[in-house]
C-alpha cells in the first residue's frame, strides 16, 4: 500500500544509488518497505538488526574460532603442521560473514540492505556505518580489501529513539511515514485480513483510530492492528461487543497503564466500538 511519497522515494534511492532513511512510529511499516523492494526486485533482503552495543565485528565479520581451532587440532593429530597452516585457518573458508560485509561481497544482483532501528545503535557504530556505506568496501587484514561490485540498495529504519546525525542524514534520502488516515489503514486491513468481514473492519480501525488520539504511553502501529484483526476472525466475531473488546485488548494494546485507561473509557461509555 505504497502512496505517492514512497514510491518516489524509493525510484528516486534506487536511480540516484543513495540510502533511504525511512522515520516513523513503529509498526507503520518500514521494515515492511526493504521487504517488499527485495521481491519486486527479485533480489536478497540482508537484515542487519541493530541494538545497543552492536560493533563492527559483529556487524561485518568474525573467525570461525571452534572451526580453526578443529583445523589445527586434526593437523597435530597427524602429526605435521604444514609452514601455511596460520595462511590457511585465516583463509575465506573460516571467515564468518556479517550483514554489512555480506551485502558487500553479495554475488549477482544486487541485494536489499537493511539497517534496521538504526537509533537503536551507538552513536560509535553510527560513524562506522556511515564510513562502510561512502565506500561499500571493507577491509579484512588477513584477506585485504573487499569491494561491492554493485553497490547494495540501502534502507535504514528510525524509530526516534534519539536523534541521528546530521552526517547521516545528508549521506541518504529521508522519508517520514506517518500513521495512515482510515480510509488506507481501512484498505490495508481488507487485503491483509480477507477473512475480516466489512463491517468488522471498518470497526477496527475506527477504534483504533480513536487509540491513537487517546495520548496512550504506546500507541498502536498498523502492525498491531493487523494482529488483532486476525484474531478476531479466528474468533469468528462478527462485529465488536465490549466484552470481545476486553478479551483480545492484548492484542492491540501493549502497555498495562493503558489496558486499564481503555477498559475504562469502553466501560464508560468514551470509546465507542462503532464504524467512523
Amino acid at each position: 500500500m505504497a502512496d505517492p511519497a514512497i514510491a518516489t522515494s524509493l525510484h528516486l534511492a534506487l536511480e540516484l544509488h543513495k540510502p533511504l532513511l525511512i522515520e516513523g512510529h513503529a509498526g507503520v511499516g518500514k521494515t515492511e518497505i526493504a521487504k517488499v523492494l527485495a521481491r519486486l526486485l527479485g533480489t536478497d533482503l540482508i537484515r542487519l538488526q541493530c541494538y545497543e552495543g552492536l560493533d563492527a565485528s559483529t556487524a561485518l565479520y568474525e573467525w570461525n574460532y571452534a572451526r580453526q581451532l578443529l583445523h589445527i587440532r586434526l593437523q597435530e593429530s597427524d602429526g605435521h603442521a604444514p609452514a601455511d597452516s596460520e595462511a590457511k585457518i585465516f583463509s575465506e573458508p573460516f571467515l564468518l560473514k556479517r550483514p554489512l560485509l555480506q551485502a558487500i561481497a553479495h554475488e549477482g544482483r544486487p541485494p536489499v540492505l537493511l539497517v534496521d532501528e538504526i537509533d537503536r545503535s551507538d552513536e560509535e557504530f553510527e560513524a562506522f556505518l556511515l564510513e562502510v556505506l561512502s565506500d561499500f568496501q571493507v577491509t579484512v587484514p588477513e584477506l585485504g580489501t573487499i569491494r561491492a561490485r554493485e553497490r547494495p540498495h540501502v534502507i535504514l529504519t528510525s524509530n526516534r529513539s534519539r536523534e541521528l546525525s546530521d552526517a547521516l542524514r545528508r549521506r541518504c534520502l529521508y522519508l517520514f511515514i506517518d500513521h495512515p488516515p482510515f480510509e488506507k489503514e481501512l484498505t490495508i486491513v481488507r487485503r491483509k485480513v480477507p477473512g475480516a468481514s466489512e463491517d468488522l473492519a471498518a470497526q477496527i480501525v475506527a477504534l483504533v483510530q480513536r487509540l491513537r488520539r487517546a495520548k496512550l504511553a504506546k500507541v498502536p502501529g498498523v502492525s498491531e492492528t493487523l494482529d488483532w484483526a486476525e484474531a478476531l476472525v479466528v474468533l469468528h466475531a462478527a462485529h465488536l461487543t465490549p466484552e470481545l473488546v476486553g478479551e483480545t485488548l492484548g492484542c492491540l494494546v501493549k502497555d498495562e497503564a493503558d489496558l486499564r485507561k481503555v477498559r475504562a473509557d469502553i466501560e464508560a461509555g468514551r470509546l465507542p466500538l462503532g464504524a467512523a
